[in-house]
């Protein structure tokens, strides 16, 4: 136990009850200064974590930096209590000269203690130095050391204005008084040493250090963030630099940063100017919902779309929009980010394009010819929709197919092509037959002239195709009407120079017979009455079908009409092989017709038979009947051919429509027959016999016999 000496005043406690109160003091200052520490991570977490500089883990540094403080103040206070008992044992022999090993024990406690104080700041990954109000540097750890590039030695005593560029004096004057009255400062702070020209990016914290109740110096621990801030410094210029323009956005739509790029093609003078609008006063409609904002059931994932935003000036752009959302640590959305490419003039000329397109296949639409591109492997690449009245195809049918693959193709159009497309010629055309789908056959006229790129280069060959089957119809049915009138013409002539001699014979023929009085002689000269009365009925016939009497009509008898129309056809008939069933009702009423054309229509008729016939066999018979209702007289014709194909049935009566191969109809014989019948307010119809076979009937009205 140390007695007190004389005159010195005995504390008011023991001394071990004091060192163990500060002890305690102690204990309780270092576990405030953690809970402190942990309080301000936990509340600094989240708005450090908003950030875009990512200073979350700052809150983390700082919580571990005062747990390893308290750790080492602790021990700290362990060495000292140790100097103290120390220096108390010293004070009990003041006079007397302090031992050998009273002093070996102070130096070690001494140097161990500013050993493990070494330890403990070199163990930091950041930097961490200790620095006094005139700026030399007091103490520095391992990553200061190599930062500047000089060992411990070499720095600790420095003044920092000599080993660093930046920040300068000035710079760090200037804040200085503001630090002694806070005594706290966090922030970023651009460092460049002498011997290293790159700069180099700390997250620094500043504390104070008090001595006497007055601030001498300052600690410092700062964290690298150098790579992270050229990230950002890369980031930053992309942004500013994008010539698309880009932005960031509350969920609301209102704008927080917009890059150079969509401030002027908003429009706007500044990028403050733009990023004071209201959310709704980029809409083309205010009252609308913001264009940029996004409605809470969104799930904030990628969205692209167009969209159309108010320009400063009040006129409206169309934009192509591409956004994200952005969640903190704790999964809650704060922004949206995205960018916005000007696609205005890009769809006013797609409009312009697709108009012209329009007119483009319009005007071929409208053209009354085919229109056909053939490219150099004689492969179809464009077919107008003209197809389908031609031909009763649709376009794709044939797109992509080639000319020679085609069912049906004509060598012709096929030769055409490959004329153009080889050079021999720049122009040309050429006349063809073609199979229509529903299997008649068309005479098509085609021109064709070679198609050539933007480089003047053959692409292929542009045809042109139109349909003159109506054209070649006529052309052939004029061509034969000058044939029957040379025909008519002809066979006047013949009849009239048959009748004189037809005439003497029948006159000497009635002479002789009433001459001879042999029944053998009578006889043979009957038989030559007979065949000269059938000649001139022959000639007669000939006479009345090439020089018809006056168009008009007259009551005439059906059954005659029918009788003398078979007497002018019976050779062809017999040739034929086909025989005529013909059956006539007695006191058949007269019908008001023009013979001439009523004898046209029954030899159409007959001819149609006798071809139908012909196709399928080598003989064959006709059946005529007439019959009347009383108002009504009609005539039927019947022929044991194939019938007529239930898919043409309808069509047989329209003008130049045939079944026949080319050359062998023109396809007016039917339509001339219906038209004769519709003007003497009678009828033709049509129908397949039950026993095969197609059957024509003719019905006119009845007419009162002329007296």
């Amino acid at each position: 136990m140390i007695q007190d000496s004389p005159g010195t005043p005995r504390p008011s406690r023991p001394a071990q009850n004091l060192d163990r109160e500060e002890s305690q003091l102690w204990r309780w200052i270092l576990l405030f200064m953690v809970v402190l520490a942990a309080g301000f991570a936990v509340l600094a977490w989240e708005r450090l974590e908003a950030l875009p500089y990512h200073l979350g883990p700052m809150a983390v540094g700082v919580l571990v930096l005062s747990v390893l403080l308290a750790v080492y103040a602790y021990g700290r206070r362990q060495e000292v209590v140790q100097l103290k008992l120390l220096l108390q044992d010293l004070q009990q022999h003041v006079g007397a000269a302090p031992s050998e090993e009273q002093l070996d024990q102070l130096n070690e406690l001494i140097a161990r203690s500013q050993r493990n104080f070494k330890e403990l700041i070199d163990s930091f990954e950041d930097a961490a130095c200790a620095v006094s109000l005139d700026g030399t540097l007091r103490t520095v750890n391992k990553s200061v050391s190599e930062l500047a590039g000089l060992p411990y030695t070499s720095i600790v005593g420095q003044r920092f204005f000599d080993l660093v560029e930046e920040p300068t004096r000035e710079t760090v004057e200037a804040g200085l008084v503001r630090f002694v009255e806070k005594r706290h400062w966090t922030g970023t702070v651009r460092v460049r040493f002498k011997n290293n020209s790159r700069p180099f990016y700390f997250d620094c914290v500043l504390n104070a250090i008090v001595k006497g109740g007055e601030v001498v110096g300052a600690s410092v621990l700062g964290r690298d963030v150098t790579g992270q801030h050229e990230k950002e410094l890369r980031f930053t210029e992309l942004f500013e630099t994008l010539q698309e323009g880009a932005y960031f956005s509350t969920p609301e739509g209102r704008l927080l940063d917009a890059n150079p790029a969509l401030v002027r093609v908003l429009g706007y003078a500044t990028k403050e100017e733009l990023l004071a609008l209201d959310a709704s006063q980029l809409n083309v409609d205010p009252a609308q919902q913001p264009v940029l904002g996004r409605a809470e059931a969104d799930g904030g994932g990628v969205r692209t779309r167009e969209i159309t935003l108010r320009k400063q000036d009040g006129t409206s752009a169309t934009f192509l929009e591409s956004s994200r959302a952005v969640w903190d640590a704790k999964g809650k959305l704060i922004r949206y980010q995205g960018t916005l490419v000007d696609v205005t003039e890009r769809r006013k000329l797609e409009r312009q394009l697709l108009q012209q397109e329009e007119f483009r296949r319009n005007l071929l639409e409208g053209f009354p010819d085919l229109i056909l591109v053939v490219d150099l492997q004689e492969r179809y690449t464009f077919v107008s929709s003209r197809v389908r009245d031609l031909l009763g195809y649709e376009s794709d049918d044939l797109l992509g197919k080639k000319i020679s693959a085609m069912e049906d193709h004509s060598p012709e159009l096929a030769a055409l092509y490959h004329d153009v497309a080889s050079g021999n010629r720049s122009f040309g055309s050429a006349e063809y037959s073609a199979r229509h789908r529903d299997g008649s056959w068309r005479t098509m006229r085609a021109s064709a002239s070679k198609l050539v790129d933007a480089d003047a280069t053959l692409a292929g060959v542009i045809v042109s195709v139109r349909d003159i089957t109506t054209e070649r119809k006529l052309e052939q049915q004029i061509v034969q009407s000058e044939r029957l009138a040379a025909m008519g013409a002809m066979i006047g002539g013949v009849a009239h120079e048959l009748n004189n001699p037809l005439t003497s014979i029948l006159g000497v023929s009635e002479l002789l017979q009433d001459s001879q009085t042999t029944d053998a002689a009578r006889k043979q000269i009957g038989i030559l009455q007979q065949q000269a009365r059938r000649a001139a009925e022959i000639v007669h016939n000939l006479t009345y079908f090439a020089t018809p009497p006056t168009p008009g009509k007259t009551p005439v008898n059906m059954a005659d009409i029918v009788e003398r129309t078979l007497n002018l056809h019976s050779y062809s008939l017999r040739k034929n092989s086909i025989t005529v069933d013909f059956l006539r009702e007695p006191n058949q009423p007269f019908v008001k017709a023009d013979p001439h054309q009523l004898m046209q229509v029954f030899l159409n008729l007959i001819l149609n038979a006798e071809q139908a016939i012909r196709e399928t066999r080598d003989r064959g018979t006709l059946r005529i009947r007439l019959g009347n209702s009383g108002e009504a007289v009609w005539a039927s014709f019947q022929d044991d051919g194939p019938g007529i194909p239930a898919d043409v049935l309808a069509s047989i009566f329209d003008p130049f429509y045939t079944t026949k191969r080319p050359g062998r109809g023109t396809g007016l014989g039917l339509s001339i027959c219906k038209s004769v019948m519709k003007e003497h307010n009678g009828t033709i119809e049509a129908a397949n016999a039950p026993g095969g076979g197609a059957v024509f009937t003719v019905t006119l009205r009845a007419a009162s016999p002329v007296n």
